[in-house]
């Protein structure tokens, strides 16, 4: 089973803002909790892009499959600060390789934090995401038990 995790980190190295970590079905994203959201975001979309261009995720869009390995549709993922009202304080919106984090301006990270986690369960609860780790593709599925 597929899970992202956002934590507000206390024990990011000096001067790291934001720090993404990948295992078999997990991304573990950390942010500075004592560094505003507006500092983080900026820092959170590098090290976003830098992740996805070695990562192998996938997108399941109608019949096609986004992936950095597709030219025609390559994953990007960017936060940005949506300027006007939202249904939530987090929100989630995907198209054909392409996911926006909007994110309501005055949040505090950690604020941003209590609030896309369960986005971000939600969001990867449609199902349409597989990652590829050691060979193995995982997706939203439930683990087989081990017996």
């Amino acid at each position: 089973m597929l899970h992202v995790i956002y934590e507000a980190a206390e024990d990011l190295e000096p001067g790291r803002l934001a720090r993404v970590d990948e295992g078999r079905g997990l991304v573990r994203i950390r942010v500075d909790k004592f560094e505003p959201l507006t500092k983080v975001i900026p820092q959170l979309n590098i090290e976003i892009a830098d992740f996805l261009s070695r990562a192998d995720w996938y997108q399941l869009w109608g019949e096609e499959i986004a992936s950095r390995h597709n030219p025609a549709a390559p994953i990007r993922l960017e936060y940005i600060f949506y300027p006007g009202s939202m249904p939530a304080p987090v929100w989630i919106r995907e198209d054909k390789g392409e996911v926006h984090v909007w994110v309501e301006p005055g949040l505090t990270t950690e604020e941003f934090v209590a609030a896309v986690n369960p986005a971000v369960k939600d969001f990867l609860a449609g199902g349409c995401w597989f990652q590829l780790f050691g060979g193995e593709i995982i997706d939203h599925s439930p683990e087989p038990m081990q017996v």
